[in-house]
């Protein structure tokens, strides 16, 4: 049996995307088909549409949601029919050599859906991350479906791709600590996430970076004690002067360029850590005086999707957010249709919305 659903398509690099309607299969073996109840727009589905991940088009965007299992294939235990799951792209293989050495969150084979969903005339798309979830239904692996609590709202999809990036750059990657002086530079929804697992975290001074007052502003409202637009000053003397002269021990780089890479480099203290959570593009290139590299010693890390394991972090994060401890609801701009997707890429170019989130 087949699904025909709506969906959110990029057919070719660079042009608008268009609602058309594709077909989803029934779920084999180790699989489970998903009924999308909500769907964050990531500027990761803006980048495939892009080309900038890959060329496999017609990509299916879509990857940052919640919704329910409506039915399950032979062999699948993690989750059964009706459970209300967050979609994640990483489903831990169990047998890799990271998943051997007891660190799941580094999983370095993640599984997808076996078969393929395809437009009306066979065309096979491109799921995006491996979930494809601008759609009223989607396939994936089930371990890609990870159960919380269905008290959560549709905010919970979030935490699928951007929020989790966020506060698990600050507290997983960065290990951030009590008392921890931490700066974040890049204050759109990731990087906002940061300062939120920041303050999770218990950090004691959390200094916001951004050149927009708008999004200071909602910096502030999420965890941030002090805020400094890099439009009117150096944001690292700017660090330094709110950190006793000497730099934030974690200091959170949340855009992917060269230029807020070095900032972030020079603004943490000596034995401080550098977290790059902002992705680069491929041409990117950063030059650093080695010395310096060495002579300040700590940490320069990279964090790929929060460096989380979903089974572990999403229903803790979704406990914290049901406690009224983590609010979800503040990344959430506006819910849109699916047929406003297009919409919602360009109001993220012009830094007007921290998340756009799709209801279906």
């Amino acid at each position: 049996m087949t699904h025909q659903v709506r969906a959110v398509v990029a057919r070719s690099k660079g042009a608008p995307v268009s609602l058309e309607t594709i077909v989803v299969p029934d779920p084999g073996p180790g699989e489970a088909l998903v009924k999308v109840e909500a769907c964050g727009v990531c500027h990761t589905d803006l980048h495939y549409r892009e080309g900038g991940i890959n060329d496999e088009f017609p990509f299916l965007l879509g990857h940052e949601a919640a919704g329910v299992v409506e039915s399950v294939g032979e062999g699948v235990t993690e989750v059964a029919p009706g459970d209300f799951v967050i979609l994640n792209w990483r489903a831990v293989c169990g047998d890799c050599r990271a998943c051997r050495r007891g660190r799941p969150q580094y999983c370095f084979n993640t599984h997808n859906a076996e078969q393929r969903m395809t437009l009306l005339d066979g065309t096979e798309l491109s799921p995006a991350l491996g979930i494809g979830a601008f759609a009223e239904k989607t396939l994936v692996a089930a371990g890609q479906c990870t159960k919380v609590d269905r008290a959560a709202s549709a905010a919970a999809g979030l935490l699928g791709c951007g929020v989790m990036a966020g506060i698990g750059a600050a507290i997983n990657t960065g290990n951030v600590g009590r008392g921890d002086t931490v700066a974040v530079i890049g204050c759109g929804g990731v990087g906002d996430a940061a300062i939120a697992g920041s303050r999770l975290a218990g950090a004691a001074r959390i200094i916001a970076v951004d050149i927009d007052d708008r999004k200071l502003e909602k910096a502030r409202s999420l965890g941030a004690t002090h805020t400094v637009n890099s439009k009117t000053g150096d944001p690292v003397e700017a660090i330094r002067e709110l950190t006793g002269g000497f730099g934030a021990d974690v200091v959170v780089e949340a855009v992917g360029r060269p230029e807020t890479y070095k900032q972030a480099f020079y603004a943490r203290d000596l034995a401080g850590t550098v977290v790059l959570v902002g992705v680069p593009t491929p041409e990117m290139k950063l030059e650093l005086p080695l010395l310096d590299v060495f002579g300040r010693g700590g940490s320069l890390k990279s964090s790929w999707y929060g460096d989380c394991l979903p089974s572990r972090d999403f229903p803790m994060l979704i406990d914290l957010y049901l406690q009224g401890r983590l609010d979800l609801d503040a990344f959430v701009t506006e819910t849109i249709a699916l047929e406003d997707v297009e919409k919602a890429f360009e109001r993220m170019h012009g830094g007007d919305v921290l998340r756009s989130v799709v209801l279906l």
